[in-house]
């Protein structure tokens, strides 16, 4: 099984929608600012932080990239 089917298996049995291509794409940014910007095991939790907050992917990679940018000057 790759991700994808993972990811829509997974989804389902949860009960809902897996994420569109686009979707993923973006998540996978999220992922890669937090991992950058930490710790590798910074990603998947912040992904989790984002859905718990019930932000847009857009608003949950805006405020990873402020953080980064803030943590860097």
């Amino acid at each position: 099984m790759d991700a994808a089917e993972w990811i829509a298996a997974y989804a389902e049995k949860l009960g809902v929608s897996p994420p569109s291509d686009e979707e993923f794409g973006r998540l996978l940014g999220l992922a890669g600012i937090a991992a950058h910007a930490s710790e590798r095991v910074a990603a998947p939790i912040s992904c989790w932080v984002a859905a718990t907050a019930g932000v847009t992917i857009d608003e949950a990679v805006r405020a990873a990239k402020e953080l980064a940018a803030d943590d860097q000057g």
